[in-house]
């Protein structure tokens, strides 16, 4: 079986078009449709066929991007399953008058590659080379229980109308330009439309500017085609002394029906921020009933299972 390299590194420069309203930085959506393609692109180099995300774990935004900063994008294949390519992305960025690489965020993408019939095709194996790619793929190998645990965790959750919680709601059409090469939407946008949701709502129960710190437990059941009528609900669960939990959930359906659908699941955590951007406390969120006190057990248990996975091994500098 014919496969290609196991590396893509992407580099390009921030432009005034990627921040947010909030502080000219570069927004954490568009961080994670940077995610994505780097790591499409190095499955499909990997696998020579037309891949789909499958999960997105322990996404952490440790620094931001300015606009205007060069963007470095690395992508590595970490380990292989019969159909499916673990691949370690790192986002680092530096002004490009000094040139000193400082990383952004660090996480872990699973595709799978998908035939002529769209069903998911056996890729070829990786080997590991060199310590670094057998501590890559040590660390991968332990994730995957982790990754399991998470989403039986998230699996087994109900979310009703019983709930006094803040909820924020998008619905829009899936359009041509969201489009990737399958004919979907791109699977980093909808990451994009999930932080823009869970963004909303941090900022609407707290009333201050907020920032994303964590995105994890992405888990992609179905794509979104274009023409789509798509759905994002984003419901706070859990406040911390200045952080917030919000469980996101992506819905589409064909506009000549009735059911939505269950694209995407996701869970974000963001942090407040006071006038001069620095974190500040934000006000408690107390749950009443049965079930926001459920779900507020459940984002604290997600916080317990995740811990052993939160911090990656060190990619080796490229530069």
């Amino acid at each position: 079986m014919n496969h290609g390299d196991p590396e893509v590194t992407l580099r390009f420069l921030a432009s005034p078009t990627d921040v947010s309203s909030l502080g000219g930085k570069v927004h954490a959506g568009r961080v994670l449709e940077w995610i994505d393609k780097a790591a499409y692109a190095c499955a499909v180099g990997w696998s020579a066929s037309y891949c789909v995300t499958a999960y997105v774990g322990s996404i952490s935004f440790v620094a931001p991007i300015d606009s205007g900063n060069l963007v470095e994008v690395r992508a590595k294949l970490v380990y292989t399953g019969r159909t499916s390519m673990h691949i370690r992305v790192n986002v680092s960025s530096a002004d490009p008058k000094v040139g000193r690489y400082v990383t952004s965020t660090d996480c872990m993408v699973i595709f799978v590659a998908v035939g002529a019939d769209a069903r998911p095709t056996e890729v070829a194996p990786w080997v590991p080379q060199n310590d670094e790619d057998a501590a890559l793929y040590n660390d991968a190998v332990n994730r995957i229980d982790i990754r399991h645990r998470i989403e039986a965790a998230m699996k087994e959750q109900t979310y009703t109308s019983e709930s006094e919680a803040e909820i924020i709601t998008f619905r829009f059409f899936a359009a041509p330009t969201d489009v990737n090469w399958g004919g979907k939407t791109h699977g980093g946008t909808v990451m994009r439309w999930i932080d823009e949701a869970a963004l909303a709502c941090a900022s609407t129960w707290s009333g201050l500017d907020a920032i994303t710190v964590y995105s994890g437990g992405i888990r992609f059941y179905r794509p979104i085609p274009i023409g789509h009528i798509v759905e994002i609900e984003a419901r706070l669960l859990h406040t911390g002394q200045s952080s917030m939990h919000i469980s996101t959930h992506v819905r589409s359906r064909d506009p000549k029906e009735r059911e939505f659908q269950l694209t995407t699941h996701c869970l974000t955590i963001m942090a407040a921020l006071d006038d001069t951007g620095h974190t500040t406390a934000v006000r408690s969120w107390v749950p009443e009933t049965d079930e926001d006190k459920r779900l507020d057990a459940h984002a604290r248990q997600l916080t317990q299972i995740r811990s052993p996975a939160t911090h990656l091994p060190p990619l080796l500098a490229t530069h």
